[in-house]
Formats: C-alpha cells, structure tokens, sequence
C-alpha cells in the first residue's frame, strides 16, 4: 500500500464521469487517493474526455456527473489543498500531447490493447470509432503530461500503464537522441561526484548487461535528488541509463492496489450497469430497503438453516465494515443458525450508516456551495495547465515545433 512508495513521488488518477459514486468506487479508489494525497505528489482528474468514448451521444447530463463526481470526491475527503484536482476538458493540452503522440504510434499497438476487443464484445454500443480506438494513448496522454511516476490500477488496467511506457520510451528514442549524446553524458556522471558517479556507472551497467530493473530505479532515485544539474541534464543521464537519449518523458510505473471484494446487492460486482449498487449518498431508509433484499447464501433457505458466510455476499460487506468481535458473531451464528440472515443484515446496516453518514453530511455542504466548488476545480485546472505547459515546451522542442 501507499506505506511501501517513497515520498513525494509524482501519482497521476483519473475517474470517468457516470454521476454518484458507490460503495464500490469508494473503497477500490477513493480511500486509496485519500491515503496518497498525504504523502504523495498527486493529481486527480474527472476524465470527461474519457466518457465521450463510448457515451459521445449521451451528453446531456455529463455536467451534472462532472459535479456530482467532484461533489463525492471532496465529501469524501480527497483535498485540494493536499492535492490537484481538475476536469480533463479544462486542461486542453491534454488534447494537443495526444495528436502528437498519435503521430508515432503504431496502430497495431492500439488493436492489441486487451479491452479493445474485450469491451466491443460486452456491449452493444456502436464502438467502432477512432475515439474508442485512440482512447489507451488518450489515456497515455494523461499520465505523461504529469510525467507521473507512479499511476495506481488494479491488475487488469496494468496492460494500460505499459502500453503507456512504451509510448514514452518510442517518443524518447526518436526525439531524444543528441549528436556526441554518450560524450555529453559521460562527462555529466563526472558531475555527480565521485561517490554517485561510481554508483551511477555500476547500475547503468548492470541494468544494461543483466536486465536488473531495481538497479535502474535506484539509480532514478540517486538522480531525484541531485540538485546542482539542470533538468534538461537530467533527463539525458536519466536516458543514458538505458541507451544513449534523453528521457523527455518518463517511463511511469504502476502502483497496483488492492481493492476489497465489494459485491453488489445481487451478489455480482457492484456496478451501475447492473443496477445494483450501494450509494454514498443514498439515505440510510434506501440503503436498508436495498440491503434487506440483498441475496444470502441459498442454502438458508428457513431460519434454522445453518449457513456458509463465504458463499454469501452479505459477508464481503461485513469484511469491510465490520470489527474482528462482529465477524466472529457473524461467521459462528451463520454456521450455526444462531442467528438469521436478517440479524446479520441490520448489525452490517449500523456500520454502515455510521460511516456514510458523515460523507453525506459532508456532501450537503458542498452542495449548497457550487460556487466555492468551481472556484476549488478552476484553481486546480490552472494548476494542472502550468505544469501541462512546461511538458508541452518540452515535447515541442524535442520534436522541432518551438519556431514560433
């Protein structure tokens, strides 16, 4: 978790826009942006831009999702102050970093995307469109503009997170290459003093000989904290670790994460596509009428069935809301038919409530200050815009657009 990642290092997170949250956004991503944002460098964005590839004709709510989003994210204590929060739209040089890079990349690379075929399967949404197609390097886009070094994922947007490296390092090795580059880099080791400059050599080498990846990221790390050598510089020591150009745009990492199982009311993962969410917001009378139709293990079919707490998605809940004492009652009184399912239901019900009240409170205040709000995501787009800009100088220089 975020205990085992370096201070300050720079995390990039974006959320499509689809309105309220629920239980399953907050505990697989929210609560892990609220730990990150207190010891991390991080950036959270609405990725509206992201929605109009498969929702392009379903605009007319998306400014309310937008806000309905920011709303949940702030209630829910993601800080703008302890973070940069904006809207993907706002920052325009998202779009421009994206035709660019699109100009390299192979279109293979973006067929072989897994969820490319995967999604046009699960749905019947028109998805043949060059949005759909491009959105990996959209994505991509995203995460080097911050050049981020770090992007949370669960497992199965990883594929995502190196289709981005590979951008970044195509861009490098055909923009970054210099005339007498391993000249220049040699003598800048000699820069480093004489300490580092050994250890800059004896990682390069064995990154470059044996393939070894912790090598490269500590000699990454030894290079974050020169102080005395320009960022240009830098970025040409930071390349010649792996080949002789300069690494414009970093190579990010992904920060797998680890969300619990949150199962929807029918027992399938919680998601609005089926209908069958927990919302943050919901009021405690909707989230119990919800919760009391909830499946439960189907061997209980009267109450003096015993039953098996692992084949019963009540349980799931109880792992993330309940104390070690509430779990033992649950799983001996299920086993035993000591107790029904609905003595199970209302004990989960409380911690529940307990938690969620409090966001809601929390989103009322937010909500009758829309004002405020915008004020808070326009000082974050500015925000985000400053440091796009600074990359863009970059990407431009490096492919030879800075005559203007």
């Amino acid at each position: 978790m975020e205990s085992d990642i370096p201070a300050g290092q720079r995390v990039v997170s974006g959320m499509r826009p689809t309105g309220r949250l629920h239980l399953g956004h907050y505990h697989g991503v929210i609560k892990n942006w609220v730990k990150l944002q207190h010891s991390q460098e991080c950036f959270f964005f609405v990725a509206d831009w992201h929605a109009l590839t498969t929702h392009y004709s379903e605009t007319d709510g998306l400014e309310d999702h937008v806000w309905e989003m920011v709303v949940d994210w702030l209630a829910c204590g993601v800080s703008p102050g302890a973070s940069t929060l904006f809207v993907q739209s706002q920052v325009p040089e998202h779009a421009e970093l994206h035709l660019l890079l699109s100009m390299f990349t192979p279109l293979s690379w973006l067929e072989r995307v897994p969820s490319y075929k995967e999604m046009q399967e699960q749905t019947d949404r028109d998805l043949a469109t060059y949005g759909f197609l491009g959105y990996p390097l959209l994505q991509a886009a995203d995460i080097l503009m911050y050049k981020a070094q770090l992007v949370p994922v669960g497992e199965d947007q990883a594929a995502h997170v190196e289709f981005t490296r590979e951008v970044a390092r195509r861009f490098n090795h055909l923009y970054g290459q210099e005339e007498g580059f391993a000249k220049r880099a040699e003598s800048l080791i000699d820069r480093l003093g004489r300490n580092e400059a050994r250890l800059y050599r004896e990682y390069r080498r064995r990154f470059q000989e044996k393939g070894d990846s912790q090598a490269l990221e500590v000699a990454r790390e030894m290079l974050r904290g020169q102080q005395s050598i320009s960022l240009g510089d830098l970025q040409r020591l930071d390349g010649y670790l792996e080949g002789e150009w300069r690494m414009i745009l970093p190579e990010p990492a992904e920060y797998l994460t680890t969300a619990p199982k949150v199962p929807g009311v029918d027992g399938r993962k919680m998601s609005k596509s089926y209908n069958n969410t927990l919302g943050l917001r919901e009021e405690p009378d909707v989230i119990q009428k919800k919760l009391m139709g909830m499946m439960t293990d189907p061997a209980r079919k009267r109450r003096s069935d015993p039953g098996d707490p692992e084949k019963c998605p009540v349980w799931d809940l109880h792992k993330i809301y309940s104390d070690p004492q509430t779990l033992e009652w649950v799983e001996e009184g299920c086993r035993s038919a000591g107790i029904g399912c609905t003595d199970c239901k209302r004990r989960l019900l409380d911690a529940m409530v307990a938690e969620l009240d409090p966001i809601r409170a929390s989103a009322a205040e937010y909500l009758s200050d829309r004002a405020g709000v915008n004020a808070l995501i326009h000082e974050g787009c500015e925000a985000a815009r400053d440091v796009a800009r600074d990359t863009l100088e970059d990407v431009s220089e490096a492919m030879g657009l800075d005559y203007a």
